[in-house]
């Protein structure tokens, strides 16, 4: 008699065109109908949505030995990647410091600890001196953590402090004494990652918390010393279609309250120096109205699309914010995503020709963009948080130059090199990027951005590494990663592709990948490959694609379009059910998704997205290698989704490439929280890519 089989991994289905691999784990089928409006759907691996089910944990635990035994057989790679990663990290590193009011705060790490240490001194060079937050410490017993409010009031005397440690981005927040080093007895469950505001005279935290479906709803005014129980509800938001985030203005005269459906916001201001009184509506809602609005002084500056696809800048005088006077005036192409206010300039965050860019505009109207680089890079505003400054800090990176903060005088435009990540070890001129474009299958251009070993030639020898996004209006810019070199060393060329449903050229480039025009996402991302194959930049059997969460989905349709095309795939915490999770309004974000993605629950959209569901069509093909992760707290995607989506490759598949699924147990959305476990993780990945293309 042999071993018991867990009831998860009965298999009622027998025989037919599937291919198994020895001890590979098959879940269980059990008669499921979901009533759709194109008619019923079987769906025998629904019963994976009850995580209480033990037989949901039995066949989870189960695809985690199938891939533990995978990456085993190849662990001495794994190995030898996760020392190249770590060699090329500085363990023992800081951030540059950072200057508030009398105080410069810093962030540093110690070899050997897995987080951040968050200090502060008098001076720069004692920056160091007082520890405000060991995550390490707090992290002890946890096989997760991550923070998310970090928020120094007013008066630096008290810290408000949020935790997350199991991946379900359901946060405790707390304040610290910054005297004594101890927390208060004030704690609030509950909370989320939408943001802290302190009052000026630092007596009242304002915070959000959510709802059933985990969305942010509810703003919240805190008075330090007292219970949860006792704070008072500023604000609540109704509509399930609308996120509501809170933050203080950099001036710090200022609580601003947002709240943002995908095509619409609303804003309220509170005083911040008279924090009880009831928040003041800037503009009412209006449907495809999106609007912002920063505190400049005398002013308000606001950020709208009003009759502006890309937005334009408005101003408003202090005492009337819905009194709107243009100011900056929209130019087709160029999106202006966001804008900083200090006092006496602004700071506009700008994508344009699929580039990003900072501008800084002074109060008299002129002007100076922020050079960084030629090739294909990233600018992000650093840390800035004084409200009074003669100087900017800003980030840039490419695909191949590590991170690097600089510190811009705005009146000299003298430029000093704060800092540069140290690569230990890393000739880095032996890397190269370029900004390539493919054409679509109704000729768009298509931005694609690679990075290679210097010299390589596009002779189509190359194994080739993909990675995508294109959703959100979320523009990916080119970021360096040291685990991306493990590839290009070994000969890889790796690329980012930008397609449609992404936000770099602008507006209309987001509406073309949406809703009804969700498919050119996805087929962008094939012509992009043709393209890279075509010119020599991959052998055609070498191709992998990468992408996570709605890259996920990228990757699973592309999957299921066209799997001849790729050689291997890798699907993180992957979008692949989309029909049956948005036609679901009890999940979490799947109301808010809707003016994402559409709302299947009546045509014609219930029909469209089923045509590009990774999970509605996996048939009977052959499918490359795919290596699936799941998070089994992850609020974002939920479990279920990836799991039902490899038991069904398993079962419908007509070869026997390698199938394995890794699901954290003990995580959400982004995996691992520990760096070492983090570069771990990494590791495994991409020895998959690089044992499945070589």
């Amino acid at each position: 008699m042999g071993p018991k089989v867990p009831a998860a991994l009965r298999a009622c289905h027998t025989g037919g065109s599937t291919v198994l691999r020895v001890g590979e784990p098959i879940a269980k089928q059990v008669h499921h109908v979901w009533q759709r409006p194109f008619g019923e759907v079987i769906d025998p691996w629904a019963w994976l949505r009850d995580r209480d089910d033990p037989d949901t944990v039995a066949y989870l635990e189960a695809e985690n030995r199938w891939s533990d035994e995978w990456f085993a057989q190849h662990q001495p790679l794994v190995d030898t990647l996760f020392s190249e990663i770590k060699s090329r990290v500085q363990e023992t590193d800081q951030s540059p410091p950072v200057r508030k009011d009398d105080w410069w705060y810093v962030s540093r790490t110690v070899e050997g600890s897995s987080y951040a240490i968050h200090c502060r001194g008098r001076s720069a060079d004692t920056a160091t001196e007082q520890v405000l937050l060991d995550e390490n410490v707090e992290a002890v017993g946890h096989e997760y953590f991550a923070i998310s409010a970090f928020d120094v009031n007013p008066q630096h005397t008290l810290l408000a402090w949020s935790s997350d440690i199991d991946g379900s981005e359901d946060y405790t927040l707390r304040i610290r004494d910054l005297a004594t080093g101890t927390d208060l007895a004030d704690e609030m469950e509950g909370t989320t990652f939408a943001g802290t505001a302190w009052s000026a005279d630092g007596r009242f935290l304002f915070y959000v918390t959510a709802d059933d479906q985990e969305r942010p709803y509810c703003v919240w005014r805190h008075r330090v010393g007292t219970t949860q129980d006792a704070d008072v509800k500023v604000f609540e938001e109704p509509d399930a279609r609308f996120y509501v985030y809170v933050e203080a203005s950099r001036s710090g005269d200022w609580i601003v309250i947002d709240t943002a459906s995908k095509p619409s916001t609303e804003v309220r201001i509170i005083s911040a120096h008279r924090p009880e009184e009831a928040p003041v509506v800037v503009r009412p809602r209006e449907t495809d109205h999106e609007y912002s609005i920063e505190h400049w002084g005398d002013r308000w500056v606001v950020l709208s699309n009003l009759d502006a696809t890309d937005f334009r800048l408005f101003t408003a005088p202090l005492d009337r914010p819905s009194e709107w006077s243009p100011f900056v005036d929209h130019e087709a192409g160029r999106r202006i995503i966001a804008v900083d206010a200090f006092a006496d300039h602004l700071v506009l965050h700008e994508w344009a020709d699929a580039q990003p860019r900072l501008r800084v505009l002074f109060r008299d109207g002129t002007e100076r963009v922020l050079h960084v680089a030629d090739e294909p890079h990233d600018v992000e505003l650093d840390s800035n948080p004084e409200w009074h400054s003669d100087t900017v800090r800003y980030s840039a990176q490419s695909l191949v130059s590590p991170g690097a903060v600089w510190e811009e005088h705005l009146a000299t435009g003298e430029r000093t090199l704060l800092k540069a990540v140290p690569v230990p070890g890393v000739d880095l001129s032996r890397y190269e990027s370029k900004r390539l474009w493919a054409t679509a299958t109704d000729g768009t251009k298509v931005p694609v951005d690679i990075a290679y070993l210097r010299g390589t030639e596009p002779n189509g020898s190359a194994p080739l590494a993909v990675y995508g996004y294109g959703s959100y209006e979320s523009s990916v810019p080119p970021w360096f990663s040291v685990a991306r070199l493990s590839l290009l060393e070994r000969g890889a060329v790796w690329a980012l592709v930008h397609p449609r449903g992404g936000g770099e050229l602008g507006r209309e480039w987001y509406l073309q990948g949406r809703l009804e025009h969700k498919r050119n996402t996805f087929t962008d991302t094939i012509a992009s490959i043709e393209h890279l194959v075509s010119e020599g930049w991959g052998h055609p059997n070498k191709v992998s694609l990468r992408g996570g969460s709605a890259g996920g989905l990228l990757v699973g349709a592309c999957v299921t379009m066209r799997p001849e095309l790729l050689r291997a795939a890798v699907a993180e915490v992957p979008f692949v059910d989309v029909v049956n999770s948005m036609s679901d309004p009890s999940l979490p974000l799947t109301i808010t998704e809707w003016e994402e993605w559409g709302d299947p629950r009546s045509e014609p959209m219930a029909s469209y997205m089923r045509g590009y569901s990774p999970y509605d069509n996996t048939d009977a093909h052959d499918y490359p290698a795919i290596y699936i992760t799941a998070g089994l707290n992850d609020p974002r995607v939920v479990y279920h989704e990836p799991a039902k989506w490899i038991a069904k490759l398993r079962h419908v598949r007509t070869n026997d490439e390698t199938l394995i699924m890794r699901c954290e147990m003990g995580a959400g959305h982004g995996g691992p929280s520990g760096r070492y476990e983090a570069w771990r993780d990494e590791a495994r990945t991409l020895a998959f890519i690089l044992v499945e293309t070589a």
